[in-house]
């Protein structure tokens, strides 16, 4: 008998502070029944952690991210994370909600522009030099300084000091793995990076996306390509691994899966599982969960 790990799920506390503010910033060293906790975990809301000490490994979707003073790690909404902590680790976790930045900006799709959330084919870490570092610190310290001394404008302010960081860090993570810098490309990219997150159960293929963005399928698979390097099919495949994946962490049967998933049979996701993984479900499951 396999047993299954329980998955705690961290939320957003909007009112911690008195009047709703949807973000938060902690020093790492200070919340070790959250980000030092070993055990496996997700969260709600996005996070980006920034490391000045220590080291380890953060461990996240089954990628593994080594951890470093001056790396910074990026994670999305639902992200199976843990840590495995080598030397003792300090740093800063900024945490917000998506709808942090939705009552500041009129682009819903704002977040689908920057580079390192909801990324598919390039890791979800980085580590930039003493300098670039030094520039996010402070940004980072005048966001602390607001948080503790919070004014009825603070959300004004706030909001404006993490723009100006998730631009400066969208350059810096395509600077490193040399991809599109700019947050504007072309518009239906985003929308279906925004789509494939909210539809991928019920709709998984090619054609049903190019139907909800009105466009032809040899349009959508260059804008793929241009700006993921996958083309359409290979986003919405690796989505669905991703997220079949972390239900195999769960307590569930690969034939609740199966059919979860919209697949005909457990022999056709099996397959599936496989071709993509070089792995079946139930070896998944057995290699990965202790």
């Amino acid at each position: 008998m396999t047993l299954i790990p329980k998955i705690t799920t961290y939320h957003f506390v909007p009112d911690k502070y008195g009047p709703e503010l949807l973000l938060d910033i902690g020093r790492i060293e200070t919340l070790k029944n959250y980000v030092l906790d070993n055990t496996l975990h997700q969260l709600s809301f996005y996070e980006i952690i920034f490391i000045t000490a220590g080291t380890g490994t953060f461990v996240l979707d089954e990628n593994k991210i080594s951890i470093n003073p001056r790396t910074i790690i990026f994670t999305s909404p639902g992200q199976l994370r843990r840590w495995e902590i080598k030397t003792q680790v300090k740093g800063y976790a900024l945490f917000f909600s998506i709808d942090f930045l939705h009552l500041f900006f009129s682009d819903e799709l704002f977040l689908y522009r920057l580079q390192y959330f909801h990324q598919y084919s390039h890791p979800a870490g980085m580590q930039i030099g003493k300098t670039s570092f030094g520039k996010c610190l402070e940004l980072l310290h005048d966001i602390e300084r607001e948080v503790e001394q919070i004014q009825n404008d603070s959300n004004h302010l706030i909001r404006a000091i993490l723009y100006q960081l998730l631009i400066i860090l969208n350059r810096y993570y395509a600077g490193e793995y040399n991809i599109q810098r700019d947050t504007y490309v072309h518009p239906d990219f985003y929308r279906f990076r925004s789509l494939l997150e909210q539809k991928y159960l019920e709709n998984q293929t090619v054609e049903a996306y190019t139907k909800m963005l009105n466009v032809s399928p040899g349009f959508f698979n260059k804008i793929c390509r241009q700006f993921s390097g996958l083309s359409a099919q290979q986003m919405i495949h690796q989505k669905l691994i991703s997220e079949i994946k972390k239900q195999l962490y769960q307590n569930k049967t690969a034939k609740e899966i199966c059919y979860e998933f919209g697949f005909s049979d457990p022999s056709n996701f099996n397959r599936f599982f496989k071709k993509h993984t070089n792995t079946t479900p139930r070896q998944y499951r057995k290699r990965n969960i202790k």
